[in-house]
């Protein structure tokens, strides 16, 4: 079936587990009629989507292998030690690597660390994690001398698609008057933002002074 070359084609964007997209795709709506198409990826398959085309963005924790790709680090994640609430870590405020060298330590969320956690192993995941898959029988600690987690936005070098740099500057904070943006905007048919429900047309200034006779 051939596409119909007037249906907006958007953006295909993943994201890894932890990372919330909601404020930039609430603003991308408000900019633009070109759709965006949103979806977890596991963090072991961040790049997959990239590389075989089926994403046109992914936000990703780095480091990656960066050959092919861009990537624009957004900002870094505390580490934390998420246990089990009978764990002697959860008595505690925070942990050092230290605290974790005879513990059962596993690097990342997937299909049988909570079970283990449950048994006394400690998982170590940016707090955005912890906080996302929370439970009552689970509590997580700051390591107050782990490595950051950076999140980063990565695309593909050889894209040209224009959208690209539009969702860059949501992602970056800049305004819909943005020169940059307009110029994009004319090119990839989006529309500019929209006025404010109720909001009225602003008139021109009228001068009020007289002019004085000489």
């Amino acid at each position: 079936m051939s596409q119909n070359p007037a249906q907006p084609v958007g953006l295909r964007i993943g994201h890894v587990r932890g990372v919330t997209t909601t404020k930039w795709q609430r603003t991308w709506e408000e900019r633009f009629r070109d759709p965006l198409v949103i979806r977890e990826v596991a963090d072991d398959e961040q790049l997959l989507g990239l590389h075989d085309g089926s994403l046109d963005m992914c936000f990703v924790r780095l480091p990656i292998e960066r050959e092919g790709l861009h990537a624009i680090p957004l900002y870094e994640e505390q580490m934390v030690a998420w246990v089990s609430k009978e764990n002697a870590i959860a008595a505690v405020d925070d942990v050092t690597l230290a605290d974790l060298e005879d513990e059962t330590v596993l690097p990342q969320l997937d299909a049988t660390a909570i079970d283990r956690v449950l048994v006394g192993a400690v998982l170590v995941v940016p707090m955005s994690v912890a906080r996302a898959a929370s439970r009552r029988d689970l509590v997580y600690r700051p390591i107050v001398d782990a490595d950051p987690s950076p999140v980063a936005l990565a695309w593909r070098v050889d894209d040209e698609n224009p959208l690209l740099d539009e969702f860059i500057g949501v992602v970056r904070g800049r305004t819909a008057n943005s020169s940059r943006t307009q110029k994009e905007r004319a090119s990839s048919g989006s529309r500019p933002t929209p006025a404010r429900p109720g909001s009225r047309p602003k008139r021109p200034r009228t001068s009020t002074r007289k002019t004085r006779r000489r």
